[in-house]
């Protein structure tokens, strides 16, 4: 049995394929791997945790864990995340959809997420582009206290840091021009779309260079999504992803690793397994989520074999169906699986695929941690 590890060193070693103490866990590290709403009210309920809920994205109800929840989950992550910009506040309207800082309007659908359906360059040309008026990357508020706050956690505790940066410049440049459009655009209007990417290309880099430069040193992990796969198949053929996004999401992984040490988290969901390769090739350390119902990633043995000694494998946890449908033995089962798979040798950060949402029982999140903890012993 290896001697016991920090979170943060069992984190850090599982993501650099050395082997951990055990498999490490998360649970609220970051804005795509926490828990959601309801079901983050009930499991408090059932913990008898009676602490006011703190949000780090309020329009997806995404939870900041009460340290006493992340404790019983035996969570080896913290979050830290980039603040509200000063002098804004979204808008809302009456029919509950709200504005955000780049003039998207984001509507929500009954009881699920929230939607992007006011896009304001959905007809813009390129004279439009040039007049778009961009919020201000630099502006104080993104970055207040941050500082201290992430020296706290790398000071004062033992866990992995982990850093959430807003989604890179495929899904803003999606949110500003609206998806049929964006899509259509990739074969009628080319020109546009890359000028449109490059503009929400670069504002992502000054603000990553600026939270970086309060935060670089304290930080374990940064994370970023930017989902380039559909269920079933990638977005866009290999050709067109090697002209449209690999050199950019290369030139956003090399401006991270310029100003931290910390190793690079690329949440992209769906079927991915054919640009796993090219993920690797442009710096990516960790894969999150690992959405195993999608086409091409249920064989987490095979995924192992193929790239597990080159990238880490963070999630795994099946969100569609185990977690929210199934009962706890089954719930347990696919944990094991996922570890038996993933883990040999490090290289798999044990996680839900993507946030744990509403419809999930407190009972089901509670045997995912404690099955972990049972089935992910030493992987030296």
């Amino acid at each position: 049995m290896a001697e016991r590890m920090t979170s943060r060193e069992r984190v850090r070693a599982a993501v650099e394929r050395q082997g951990p103490d055990r498999v490490p866990i998360d649970v609220g590290g970051s804005s795509f791997s926490t828990i959601i709403g309801q079901a983050y009210e009930d499991l408090k309920a059932r913990l008898g945790i009676e602490s006011e809920t703190r949000y780090m994205k309020r329009k997806s109800r995404s939870a900041i864990l009460d340290e006493q929840v992340a404790l019983r989950l035996h969570t080896d992550t913290r979050p830290l995340g980039v603040g509200a910009p000063d002098g804004w506040q979204d808008r809302y309207f009456d029919d509950g959809s709200f504005q955000d800082e780049f003039g998207v309007v984001w509507r929500r659908a009954g009881g699920g997420h929230y939607a992007p359906t006011g896009n304001p360059l959905r007809e813009a040309v390129m004279d439009d582009l040039e007049a778009f008026p961009w919020p201000d990357p630099h502006n104080p508020g993104r970055v207040r206290g941050l500082a201290e706050q992430a020296r706290r956690l790398h000071e004062e505790t033992e866990y992995a840091v982990v850093l959430s940066l807003p989604v890179g410049f495929v899904h803003l440049s999606q949110y500003l021009r609206g998806y049929e459009q964006w899509l259509m655009d990739i074969v009628l209007n080319p020109e546009f779309l890359d000028a449109l990417m490059d503009r929400a290309l670069e504002w992502w880099v000054a603000l990553a260079t600026a939270v970086l430069d309060e935060v670089g040193p304290y930080v374990d992990v940064i994370g970023f999504g930017d989902d380039v796969a559909f269920h079933d198949r990638p977005m866009i053929d290999l050709t067109r992803y090697r002209r449209l996004f690999k050199p950019r999401h290369a030139q956003m992984i090399a401006e991270l690793k310029a100003r931290s040490k910390a190793q690079v988290l690329y949440h992209c969901c769906g079927a991915v397994a054919p640009l796993i390769d090219e993920f690797i090739d442009i710096g990516v350390d960790a894969l999150n989520p690992v959405q195993v119902s999608s086409k091409g990633m249920g064989d987490t043995a095979e995924l192992k074999a193929r790239f597990g000694d080159r990238i880490c494998f963070w999630g795994g946890i099946d969100t569609g169906r185990v977690l929210p449908s199934g009962t706890p033995a089954e719930v347990r089962a696919e944990v094991v699986q996922r570890i038996r798979d993933l883990s040999p040798g490090g290289g798999f950060v044990l996680a839900s695929v993507h946030n744990i949402q509403e419809d999930v029982p407190p009972e089901n999140i509670l045997a995912m941690v404690d099955a972990a903890l049972e089935a992910g012993g030493s992987q030296q």
